[in-house]
């Protein structure tokens, strides 16, 4: 019995040594800093992080198409000398679709469908990007951080696929009552993009879908009504525009293409591009957007050859015109508008989605459709830059723009929309599509002594990713391994019949 009092009594008091050495780890929980973070505070990461990528394979396949030239000759970018690049891969994995499977997780086990709908959505938005310039990328076995550094790469044709589907669930998502969601989606700020409005993620989530099907215009299940399907649901206006917004609180807050960056001190304006806009290639005298876009142009480079005098180290016509001595002496007096150290990127316009209804409905036999959103697309563009109401009028009635449905070309809208995309990856996607045909891209040519594994062609994919080429070597040459041509000459799924 004695025994049994003791055991009972020895019971007890670890059992309340246990509960007290419970509530003594519990202090270092801190509920003011929770170990596990908000969807609120993970998704600004991945919109930000996200659309930083659209600039980091610009500031490559922007010389490709032109629409930026070296300002000194033999300029590497501009004659296809192609390199490992570590970002964007590196970045869109690490900075970005990586958080989106956690975001994902803490929004469904807390209940805000919303911010799993975005989510999804970002996935879809970023990988399609990736695959664009890359072809095959992981997917499927990505995201097992340190348990694995070797994962196997997803054809490009199954990103389609998965890219259609993250679209699909997205929708799912956005469908549901919003008091179903414990976190509105624009609970501190969290939402970049729209600030909360779920209409225009589903806005986002058609024309992405749109974009993606448009991509297919080489293949045999190109379908230009499942593509105009998608535009009926999607963007129809500026204000539904997905954009991010810079300010200059801090340097690193500012645009990167502003001067401040300075990513951009060597580079100028692709004299095929200012050729667009100058009356050189559409007629129609100047194009009012010159002014805005290129304030202080010189008339662009062509490609390699680089600019026949360089005024100042930093002070490319690309950021705009400098008028005076001010200090600091490096800001122009006027930016360029896709310069302006407060500017925005843009990600998705309604500009970009009325033309490629253009494209479509022109597949389809449907030149009305086609012509009516031709001229949005180029209006779109127009009051996006500020462009004055009179001087609207007088562009669309110049020689620069077909003049009714009967006349209306391909050519007409892959030129209106090569200006409209300045600086936006879809450019590259496009030219692609088109085989940089001068055809559709009047008078395009190619730089000035061109890399000669080139072969006379334009480039065609992104090299492997730095580090994917050092670690991960098998899979991330797998799709081009054994192919007699130069990588960058290697088309994407995509891109070939």
């Amino acid at each position: 019995m004695i025994m049994k009092k003791l055991i009972l009594l020895f019971s007890l008091v670890c059992g309340l040594v246990a509960s007290g050495c419970n509530s003594f780890l519990d202090v270092n929980t801190n509920p003011n800093y929770p170990e596990t973070a908000a969807p609120s505070a993970i998704l600004p990461g991945i919109i930000s992080n996200g659309s930083q990528q659209y600039f980091l394979s610009v500031n490559q396949s922007g010389y490709y198409v032109q629409h930026l030239g070296g300002r000194t000759i033999n300029n590497a970018k501009d004659q296809f000398f192609l390199t490992n690049l570590a970002s964007p891969f590196n970045d869109t994995y690490f900075r970005t679709t990586g958080n989106i499977k956690p975001l994902i997780e803490a929004a469904t086990k807390e209940g805000s469908p919303y911010y799993v709908g975005a989510g999804k959505t970002l996935m879809a938005l970023w990988i399609a990007h990736l695959t664009d310039c890359h072809g095959d990328i992981p997917y499927s076995d990505a995201f097992n951080a340190a348990a694995n550094y070797t994962p196997k790469y997803d054809t490009q044709e199954q990103i389609y696929a998965t890219v259609q589907k993250l679209l699909d669930e997205a929708l799912v998502e956005f469908n549901k009552p919003a008091s179903s969601n414990l976190r509105p989606l624009s609970d501190r700020d969290a939402d970049l993009f729209f600030a909360g409005d779920v209409s225009k993620w589903i806005k986002l989530v058609y024309s992405l879908r749109a974009r993606q099907l448009n991509h297919l215009s080489k293949k045999s299940s190109y379908s230009a009504q499942a593509v105009l399907a998608a535009i009926d649901n999607g963007i129809k206006a500026n204000s539904d525009d997905a954009q991010l917004q810079f300010n200059i609180t801090q340097v690193a807050l500012t645009n990167p293409w502003a001067p401040a960056r300075a990513n951009v001190n060597t580079a100028t304006f692709g004299r095929y591009f200012i050729n667009m806009l100058n009356g050189t290639t559409l007629g129609g005298g100047i194009d009012p957007r010159l002014q805005i876009i290129a304030p202080g142009n010189r008339g662009g480079v062509i490609n390699g050859s680089g600019e026949a005098t360089t005024p100042s180290p930093n002070r490319t016509d690309f950021y705009g015109v400098y008028l005076t001595t001010k200090v600091p002496p490096e800001v122009p007096d006027t930016s360029g508008w896709y310069a302006r150290p407060a500017g925005v990127q843009l990600v998705f316009t309604n500009a970009e989605v009325r033309f490629i209804e253009a494209e479509a409905a022109f597949r389809s036999g449907d030149k009305g459709r086609a012509y009516t959103a031709y001229t949005a697309g180029i209006t779109a563009h127009l009051v996006k830059l500020g462009v004055a109401a009179a001087a609207q009028t007088a562009y669309l009635a110049s020689a620069a723009v077909a003049k009714d449905a009967s006349s209306l070309t391909l050519k007409n809208i892959m030129q209106q929309k090569y200006i409209a995309m300045f600086l936006h990856p879809e450019t590259w996607v496009d030219m692609r599509r088109m085989d940089f045909s001068a055809d559709i891209y009047t008078n395009f040519q190619q730089p000035t002594n061109p890399n000669s594994a080139m072969k006379g062609q334009f480039p065609r994919r992104f090299l492997p990713g730095t580090t994917e080429n050092l670690y991960n070597p098998v899979n991330a040459n797998k799709e081009v391994a054994g192919a007699a041509d130069y990588i960058g000459l290697i088309p994407v799924w995509w891109d070939k019949p």
